[in-house]
């Protein structure tokens, strides 16, 4: 499989993986989504502008779907969050 080709497997991924919540489970550090967003874009750019061999380009698109889980987690619980105020808000007092 080529680096392009593993490149746009990830981009595909971040782009219509559906985002879910695993429930019960809470992370032990909260996820700080800009700076995963960002270690992510630096993935994706080494992946499509460098030749890395096999093994390495493997390793590295392991933790791009590793980053890609962290940041739709952090978007599927900030959503559930302005979900609840939003109820809150909506709410007759």
């Amino acid at each position: 499989m080529t680096v392009r080709k593993l490149y746009l497997c990830l981009n595909f991924k971040i782009k219509v993986t559906k985002m879910t919540t695993t429930k019960n489970k809470k992370p032990d550090t909260p996820v700080n989504f800009e700076k995963s967003f960002s270690e992510l874009e630096t993935i994706v750019s080494n992946l499509e502008d460098t030749d890395l061999p096999l093994d390495e380009a493997l390793k590295t698109f392991e933790k791009g779907i590793q980053l890609t889980s962290t940041c739709q987690k952090a978007l599927a619980d900030a959503e559930q969050k302005v979900q609840v105020l939003m109820q809150k808000n909506n709410s007759p007092e």
